[in-house]
């Protein structure tokens, strides 16, 4: 149907004419935003249609009471009437006559064609005010009732006849050219002449159904809000105004009984393409809300939604019927009825189907529900829910809020879930209120801009590209958990680094790490990584050092004051030498970033956290102990199962990566060593790694050589590692590398023999056994008894380490 271009709707509810004031507003808003021949659709002054209800029912019951209610109506409309128009008695002698007419129809039986007559006179007398003050100010205006043009039989839903309607309207747009139109909502008139009432929200309702009827492509809807938000402006004050919404998208919210929009006011905009927009009459440049039809849009909520006064009908299918066919056929003939619930959910362990409707609504559809032609076990109603739902289109596809929204629900009293088909909302119905604190927390959550957080993995071995695996497996998760938006930035080796400020996980989906890597990874200064990551777009940004490097451990310190967080599990800076370990503590705190290194101990086994949070508790650590190096545990356990040589051990281990990547970090003690600095730091000592006795097991001059000439002069090694384990075999022991570390006295890293009971000494090949001793564990030690190693298990551990930051920042 051809649109008529050179006229819009603009539709003002009863809150912008509540008195003279605001009718001079409104009057100021016509002039300003609308045109001489357009149509502007009015409701009832303030709460006028409220007063006019009660003197209905007093009427018939309370005579006296009635009069006092029919009194205030008249002081109301008088009195504004009176501060409104120089000659008011244009306007006011109407009035009272209709007073006149409408307590003639109270003395007889009230109908439903009288409760109508009168209940709908305050659009009238609002739209004859209105027309009368905008003629007095210069902006030519004609008064039309509704009831001359637009017909509806009486229903509870009345549907408007548009042929008979829009042929009757043509005549009083053509007389009234070239002046606005002032016309009645919420009213029309059936064949018998009788007021018919459009229902709530009817005025909306009127206006875009007019629109339809006259052929326009624009209605502007003025109230006291500028439009949809996020979220209830009244509760939510920092919520965000939607400049746009999708047609499906306000349906949506208005089928969920919102109250900025009410499904029929959308039925003529969705079969007339209508553009809508919502608009505030009181501030009326803050912005506004389109509503149009859309085809493409981003998948995510945009509103969170609430109703207190939420019920259930609850029917109990028969044993014999078929759960899925039973819910079926139930809803399809609620559909016929137009009788569909917000959310609906079968349990069915307890065979319920549950129906979540508007309290208001509750009683009349349960009693409609006896006709429901299917057989019905039971039959319950529950009047103590609420609904908080998400819409947006797409939203159910969008797994992080929908991760999200359901992590808020956890605390909560849920009754069920319900995702729409069409996946454009998400409904909880909930056991309890809807407080403002519980709609403030899903709402920022979901809406409020989130920290954004950097991550650059400095390692591109076995365990980074674990972890990389793992963090692609949970980022969802820890985004929804943590509240913070994690971008994978960059992978760097020793020599390049793939780096990128939009991620890096997009280019993951069809191509291995390894593959993208090699075709994205440059050439790379370490100064020139810093630069890069100093200029970064986030809010935070962790470097996970997933190294056996120096040379990485070394730019910890410019880490530190460019205000990196470091996730390590590089062992090196944890075991610097203390005043060094002091400072890189220091530079940390001094710009507010954390630095955790869980992992470089026991490969996921909680040493680190354990001791810490035992002192943080009040115990003081005596004594730490156990196989702290993973590959001399390995090492002289299959040395006991005389097969190979240790010199050949020595190569597997290094060949199979059981090892560090320079095997004599090992065999020195230097690995264990570290690794028992950083647990007595733990502990809460201050422990220098000189002051640890370190037994290695290399010649003096083993550095000097290549890693293949060390391998080819290990023989020596293996006569003395022979002869010690004939020792030890002869003595009824067995040969550990053991370390301890000794509050109050020696802490060594050394070769011992312990007795064959001994816990570390049945320490197995992939195992880890420590024992703490403290004031709370003097007698029986504290044993922490895992797998030794494993790119999972440290994987892991870093991503404690991640989780343990994020609930800092």
């Amino acid at each position: 149907m051809k649109t008529n271009p050179t006229r819009e709707m603009h539709k003002f509810g009863g809150s912008s004419l509540a008195d003279a004031e605001r009718i001079r507003n409104v009057a100021q808003l016509i002039k300003k935003y609308s045109q001489q021949q357009d149509l502007i659709v009015v409701s009832a002054m303030g709460d006028m249609t409220d007063n006019l209800i009660r003197w209905v029912t007093l009427s018939s019951s309370d005579p006296v009471s009635a009069n006092q209610q029919l009194q205030k109506i008249k002081f109301q409309y008088l009195t504004q009437t009176n501060k409104l128009l120089n000659a008011p008695e244009t306007v006011s002698q109407p009035f009272l006559e209709d007073i006149l007419s409408l307590s003639s129809l109270l003395d007889k039986p009230l109908s439903e064609a009288i409760y109508a007559e009168v209940v709908g006179h305050g659009e009238i007398w609002t739209a004859r005010l209105v027309s009368a003050y905008l003629n007095q100010v210069g902006i030519e205006s004609c008064f039309l009732d509704a009831r001359l043009f637009m017909y509806a039989e009486r229903a509870v839903m009345p549907q408007v006849d548009f042929a008979a309607s829009r042929r009757k309207l043509q005549p009083h747009l053509a007389q009234a050219e070239g002046k606005r139109l002032i016309i009645t909502g919420f009213i029309c008139q059936n064949r018998a002449k009788e007021t018919v009432l459009l229902g709530r929200n009817g005025s909306d309702y009127s206006a875009t159904q007019i629109a339809a009827l006259a052929d326009l492509s624009k209605v502007t809807i003025w109230s006291d809000v500028a439009g949809v938000y996020s979220a209830d402006p009244h509760q939510i004050h920092h919520a965000n105004l939607l400049t746009f919404l999708r047609l499906d998208e306000a349906s949506e919210l208005s089928r969920l009984a919102a109250p900025v929009l009410h499904a029929r006011t959308l039925q003529p905009v969705k079969s007339h393409s209508l553009s809508l927009l919502l608009r505030s009459s009181l501030q009326p440049e803050n912005g506004s809300t389109r509503i149009e039809h859309a085809l493409t849009a981003s998948e995510n909520g945009k509103i969170v939604t609430h109703h207190n006064q939420i019920g259930l009908i609850e029917l109990l299918i028969p044993p014999t019927q078929s759960l899925d066919e039973w819910q079926q056929t139930a809803l399809q003939w609620l559909e016929q009825q137009q009788l569909l619930p917000l959310a609906h959910n079968l349990d069915r362990p307890q065979r319920l189907l549950k129906l979540a409707y508007p309290v208001e609504y509750l009683d009349n559809i349960y009693l409609q529900l006896k006709q429901l032609p299917l057989t019905v076990e039971s039959s319950f109603v529950r009047y103590d829910m609420a609904l908080l739902a998400i819409v947006g289109y797409g939203v159910c596809r969008n797994s992080l809020q929908m991760m999200r929204f359901l992590q808020m629900l956890k605390t909560q009293q849920v009754e069920f879930i319900w995702q729409s088909p069409e996946q454009i909302s998400v409904v909880a119905i909930l056991r309890q209120k809807v407080g403002r604190e519980l709609l403030r927390n899903v709402h920022d959550d979901l809406f409020r801009p989130h920290k954004s957080i950097g991550l650059v993995v400095l390692g591109n071995g076995s365990i980074a590209k674990t972890w990389i695996e793992l963090y692609r497996q949970r980022r969802e998760e820890l985004s929804a958990r943590s509240k913070f938006n994690f971008t994978l930035i960059g992978m760097v080796s020793s020599t390049k680094g793939w780096l990128s400020y939009q991620g890096l996980i997009p280019q993951l989906q069809q191509r291995s790490i390894d593959e993208a890597f090699a075709q994205s990874a440059q050439e790379l200064q370490p100064q020139q990584l810093i630069n890069w990551m100093s200029g970064h777009p986030f809010d935070e940004l962790v470097v996970l050092d997933i190294t056996a490097s120096d040379e990485v451990a070394k730019h910890y310190m410019n880490f530190a004051k460019h205000g990196f967080h470091v996730i390590s599990a590089n062992k090196r800076a944890a075991a610097f030498p203390l005043s060094e370990f002091h400072a890189l503590q220091n530079a940390f705190s001094q710009s507010g970033s954390y630095w955790f290194y869980n992992a470089t101990i026991g490969s996921g086994l909680p040493l680190n956290t354990i001791l810490r949070d035992l002192v943080e508790s009040g115990d003081t650590i005596l004594s730490v102990e156990g196989t702290f190096s993973d590959t001399m545990t390995w090492l002289f356990s299959q040395y006991e199962q005389h097969i190979y040589s240790f010199p050949e051990l020595i190569e597997q281990a290094w060949q199979q990566g059981l090892s560090e990547r320079n095997p004599r970090e090992d065999l020195s003690g230097t690995d264990a060593m570290r690794k028992l600095v950083i647990a007595a730091r733990s502990a809460g000592y201050d422990l220098d790694p000189q002051q640890i006795k370190v037994e290695s097991l290399l010649d003096a001059d083993a550095e000097q050589f290549s890693l293949s000439e060390f391998f080819e002069r290990l023989e020596p090694l293996s006569q003395r590692l022979q002869q010690r384990y004939q020792d030890a075999h002869e003595d009824g022991m067995a040969l550990r590398y053991v370390a301890r570390f000794n509050a109050n006295g020696q802490s060594t890293v050394r070769l011992e023999q312990l007795e064959p009971d001994d816990l570390i000494s049945q320490t197995l090949p992939g195992e880890n056994h420590y024992l703490i001793r403290s004031l709370w564990y003097r007698d029986k030690p504290l044993v922490i008894h895992g797998p030794s190693s494993g790119p999972a298990m440290t994987a892991g551990a870093i991503q404690s380490d991640l989780n343990r930051l994020v609930k800092l920042l």
